[in-house]
């Protein structure tokens, strides 16, 4: 936009590297991070990094893993691999035995792609379902497990979607999954609280990476300004969204619990005076008409 512009949006966030917290806040703590292996998941890795954490990055993809080990080691903590599919509990169990049991859990990992509702498959349901919901179920019940058993404090967050509340076409097998996750994390901030287990979740607005697949790329493409298409008059930075995580686990938000933080400038509360002509999702997607 022109410097000289009436409407300047929210302020550009502070440069990678910076950070809110005091250095050292996770000096001695183990973060795990499913999907860490790529785009926000590994992004929010390197937030914990650069505070003092040591990291255990899980995904279901090896390759991912190898090239994000290398990029976070840099910022000189310990960083352990696990190929892990959360759908797997006893895979899940294996990988706390060999790593140790993490201080933070960020449940991540997630499977999606667009679709029309009646194109969609009953594999694709149960797929998305299985890897967005069960998994980070699978994955919470083992963290809260051995900390219940072990009597020790520990911080659960769930990367949720600002559909959950709103409903997401072309998007019903994530939408209904991520409304799940959002429901446990109000259940399991009650169940838990009595033992210091603090569950929260985080729900990122639009922060374009590299790591995006081509099916949300190929969205994102059909509509130019993206920046302009925000309230904020800018999109986000995934730094943004590491920053939110490690102040939501931290000994400042200890208090905070059974919450949601949306971290998207205010885009998904957006509404216009007139409600915007009605294009169906086919069209949105370039699909021709239903066949059958």
């Amino acid at each position: 936009m022109d410097d000289d512009t009436p409407f300047p949006g929210l302020p550009v966030p502070p440069p990678l590297g910076a950070s809110a917290l005091p250095a050292g806040t996770y000096d001695g703590s183990l973060v795990l991070v499913t999907g860490g292996g790529t785009g926000l998941g590994k992004a929010i890795a390197a937030e914990f990094a650069r505070l003092g954490a040591d990291l255990v990055i899980a995904s279901r993809r090896k390759e991912h893993l190898a090239p994000a080990r290398a990029e976070l080691a840099k910022l000189g903590r310990r960083v352990t691999t696990a190929v892990c599919d959360v759908r797997d509990p006893e895979r899940i169990a294996e990988v706390f035995d060999t790593c140790g049991l993490p201080d933070v859990l960020v449940n991540n990992a997630a499977g999606n792609f667009p679709v029309p509702t009646e194109d969609m498959s009953p594999n694709a349901w149960r797929t998305v379902v299985d890897i967005t919901l069960t998994g980070t179920f699978l994955m919470t019940r083992e963290f809260g497990r051995r900390h219940l058993a072990a009597g020790t404090p520990g911080s659960i967050i769930d990367v949720g979607a600002s559909y959950a509340w709103t409903g997401g076409p072309g998007f019903a097998h994530s939408a209904a999954a991520k409304a799940g996750v959002q429901n446990l994390v109000r259940t399991l901030a009650v169940e838990w609280g009595p033992y210091g287990i603090q569950v929260n979740g985080l729900v990122p607005g639009l922060m374009p990476h590299d790591d995006m697949t081509d099916d949300i790329r190929g969205n994102l493409d059909r509509a130019e300004a993206h920046d302009t298409r925000q309230p904020a008059l800018r999109v986000g930075a995934p730094r943004e969204l590491g920053w939110a995580a490690t102040f939501l686990a931290s000994p400042y938000a200890r208090f905070i619990t059974g919450h949601t933080l949306v971290v998207d400038g205010a885009n998904w509360q957006r509404r216009g005076l007139v409600s915007p002509p009605v294009v169906p999702v086919r069209e949105q997607m370039g699909r021709g008409p239903f066949t059958g």
